[in-house]
């Protein structure tokens, strides 16, 4: 055996184990969060289902695991894939495959087909019910006509419906609007915004838009989103709920996972502690399903657009030693989260360190009654840098509006400065269960201008700059400033003027001094209202 594999890894189809595992360190202050203030801890058990028997696939450390839970099959292998629901109750998973004894055994996955699955319940079992077509890495999304896209890798396909029998395949074209494209362009998640136009982060952490979803894609950053930190990144989920976007992104490499805010899906915060970790999947006597790889993260979101279930690519084993016809394999599960509360600020004012009283709205739902479901004492609200260790703001009072509860917080540590956007409440239910959410604030602009520059090029005679100026976001910008430095030093300034949604500007700038170079090496920084909106750098 230990001849074959290293047969194996000197063809390239094994790897030691090192190769796909280092373990990251955690910040010192992880240690300090409170339950509630990782995205892992919003992982529910997984619902009932029946347990494999010792004759299926797997390693013993998944023999506990529901073979009706997402969808496995003996004679296939399978990877990716999120769900879609339509109005008949029906759900639709597009997840790819191969076969199982395929010649590489896992390494044959650039070979897939992605099938279109469904099941009469979210968390499966998934049945094929047709193939799509060839391609790896699926993430559906509908158009804001109702069309079907099921991106994969180097291409989408298309179609009128979820259960179309026939799909047209196509392809994106993306404009790096002068920007270099970071780690190439492939495992793509997509987020509608709120006027229909789309939003994508690519594997490398940049961010593009789309007006419609389907027209070229058009990047907006000149680096990673990422947390900056040490780690091999991949496999982001991006999706948009009725507050702000939220971005998962994979370490691979350290098998942990990071999660993020943000409200207009450009400028992001991330959050302390793991967004996931192997071990996340669980059943409610906890037993736990030990897959050595969780990736493929994707969302499945109610009609808030909050995140109700993700599901996960899984493997037993390292991918190198899932060999054809063995008893490794891969998988798509499902587990269920904490979905959160529906929350809103009443403060008409911008709260600030001087702020007396924070007043919180809890919204009743169908199967929560904050009146009755709330522990009061264990409310903790404020920024996240906050809350998420314990600390922020104490409830003093409450008061019922309708069905709804009303929490008055004393205004003192909340830790909100002008930035916040989402503020963030932690707490238990009653009966001792997480409660969790994060609150609008009615002063801040959910639908903001984003103002982005291409790069400056001279005019004929070499007496200006040009550029454009163009606004990616959802609402008018006002008028901004705009400077064009090199080598530490204003080259050029002017003003951008009040630009629509999708509009541009075309500007002629005199340098302040002359131009020596034919090819500019610059920073573009525009600034709206004293603040800085973006600053690209452009080699």
């Amino acid at each position: 055996m230990k001849k074959l594999l290293l047969g194996l890894m000197a063809i390239g189809l094994c790897a030691p184990l090192q190769a796909q595992v280092t373990e990251r360190p955690r910040p010192a202050e992880w240690a300090q969060l409170v339950p509630g203030a990782r995205f892992m801890d919003r992982f529910l058990p997984m619902p009932d289902g029946t347990q494999a028997q010792r004759q299926v696939w797997g390693t013993d450390s998944v023999q506990n695991r529901y073979v009706d839970n997402g969808i496995e099959c003996p004679d296939r292998s399978f990877w990716g894939g999120n769900i879609l629901r339509t109005a008949d109750g029906k759900y639709h998973l597009y997840v790819c495959g191969w076969p199982e004894r395929s010649p590489r055994g896992h390494m044959f996955w650039p070979n897939s087909t992605v099938f279109h699955a469904v099941s009469d319940r979210l968390h499966g079992p998934f049945k094929i019910q047709n193939s799509v077509g060839k391609g790896h890495n699926p993430e559906a999304f509908r158009l804001a006509d109702g069309r079907v896209v099921i991106y994969v890798i180097d291409g989408y396909y298309i179609a009128d419906k979820e259960d179309s029998p026939v799909w047209t395949y196509g392809q994106f074209d993306f404009d790096p609007r002068d920007r270099r494209i970071i780690e190439g362009l492939s495992n793509l998640t997509f987020a509608r915004r709120q006027d229909g136009s789309y939003l994508m982060v690519c594997r490398g952490g940049g961010v593009w838009v789309s007006r419609d979803g389907l027209s070229p894609y058009r990047q907006l950053t000149d680096k990673r989103v990422y947390p900056d930190v040490d780690g091999r990144f991949e496999d982001p989920v991006v999706w948009r709920d009725s507050l702000q976007y939220h971005l998962i992104v994979n370490d691979w490499l350290g098998r942990i996972a990071f999660y993020q805010r943000s409200k207009d899906g450009l400028h992001w915060v991330t959050e302390q502690g793991e967004a996931y970790v192997p071990g996340i999947s669980f059943h409610k006597d906890g037993e736990v399903e030990h897959w050595f790889k969780y990736e493929r993260a994707k969302v499945f979101q109610d009609a808030q657009g909050r995140a109700a279930q993700m599901n996960f690519a899984v493997i037993d084993t390292i991918k190198w030693e899932d060999l054809p016809g063995d008893r490794h394999s891969s998988k798509n599960i499902c587990i269920p989260l904490n979905k959160g509360l529906l929350l809103s600020v009443l403060n008409e004012e911008p709260i600030t360190p001087k702020t007396k009283r924070i007043e919180v709205r809890i919204q009743a739902e169908p199967d929560f009654h904050p009146q009755t479901d709330v522990d009061i004492e264990s409310l903790r609200f404020g920024s996240y840098t906050e809350v998420n260790f314990g600390r922020g703001c104490k409830a003093v009072k409450t008061r019922k509006v309708g069905n709804d509860l009303i929490v008055v917080f004393d205004g003192k540590r909340s830790g909100i400065t002008a930035d916040e956007f989402a503020p963030k409440l932690i707490g238990r239910t009653t009966g001792g269960e997480l409660l969790y959410g994060y609150a609008r604030l009615p002063y801040v602009d959910y639908r903001p201008a984003m103002l982005s520059a291409r790069r400056p090029r001279y005019n004929k005679d070499r007496q200006a700059l040009k550029l454009q100026v163009e606004n990616f976001g959802l609402s008018a910008s006002r008028p901004a400033e705009i400077e064009v430095r090199q080598n530490g030093k204003t080259l050029a300034q002017g003003e951008v003027p009040v630009l629509a949604p999708y509009a541009h500007a075309d500007l002629s700038l005199k340098p302040l001094s002359s131009l020596a170079a034919d090819t500019i090496a610059c920073e573009v920084i525009i600034r709206m209202d004293g603040k800085e909106m973006e600053t690209v750098k452009f080699e």
